[in-house]
């Protein structure tokens, strides 16, 4: 397959999507970040005391707890982005890299180097969850 004709059978207007070079640079990014976070997931593993600990007064008690909630919280986002830089991936390897999910259109350049991992285009993005925030892996 020569660069210019990568994806090009999956952007609506028949226009290529990616370069086989620019692909390669994104799956270099995206294992970057998930080699990344696979090591945040590693050394966060017992940082909250455990919950039968109850040395400390009450205010020690609730700042555990809150942190505990906190470390939840972050575990979920990181695995949820975990499973968007999966996904992205297994699209590079399809060919499907960098089309919008929605309008089948090629995602923009500056999209993709901002959330590589992203299924959607800005514009679709906006029209389905207006004001929400690139964290949530789409």
């Amino acid at each position: 397959m020569r660069d210019n004709e990568f994806n090009s059978r999956f952007a609506a207007n028949d226009e290529p999507t990616l370069t086989v070079r620019e692909a390669a640079r994104y799956r270099v990014l995206l294992l970057a970040k998930r080699d990344e976070l696979t090591a945040a997931l590693g050394e966060g593993e017992s940082l909250v005391p455990p919950a039968n600990d109850k040395s400390g007064d009450l205010v020690d008690w609730a700042r555990a707890d809150t942190e505990a909630e906190l470390q939840m919280q972050r575990r979920q986002s990181e695995s949820h982005l975990m499973r968007g830089i999966e996904d992205a991936l297994a699209r590079i390897n399809r060919g499907s890299f960098g089309v919008c999910e929605v309008c089948k259109q090629p995602s923009a350049r500056a999209r993709l180097e901002a959330v590589p991992w992203t299924r959607v285009c800005r514009d679709c993005k906006e029209k389905r969850d207006p004001g929400a925030g690139e964290s949530k892996g789409s």
